[in-house]
């Protein structure tokens, strides 16, 4: 995955400027940027290319509104996801892969 800048979006939107870009994100036919820096923000690649698509398949604006809600809400599932293994392994005292002596001292 990569996170698009901008100008990234401008180009593969067909967008002439960064403002028609915010508005697009304001009615909700474009997902909410992401930090990257503490002034810089980017959209995920795949977002983007999805969002494209669905223009091009000739999808109403409804239609987007309800994918860019997708797509929000597998932001989070994913995040989630990769939690999930540190999860588990917090969660079990012991690693399966050591041996724990009886009687050691602690």
């Amino acid at each position: 995955m990569a996170i698009l800048r901008i100008d990234g979006v401008r180009t593969c939107t067909g967008h002439r400027s960064k403002t028609s870009i915010y508005n697009a994100v304001r009615a909700g036919l474009l997902t909410k940027p992401v930090p990257i820096g503490q002034r810089v923000v980017g959209w995920p690649d795949y977002e983007i290319e999805i969002l494209v698509s669905a223009q091009v398949a000739g999808q109403t604006p409804d239609q987007i509104r309800e994918l860019v809600q997708q797509l929000h809400a597998q932001r989070a599932e994913r995040f989630k996801a990769l939690l999930m293994p540190a999860q588990t392994t917090s969660a079990s005292p012991v690693p399966a892969n050591v041996v724990q002596l009886v009687g050691a001292a602690a």
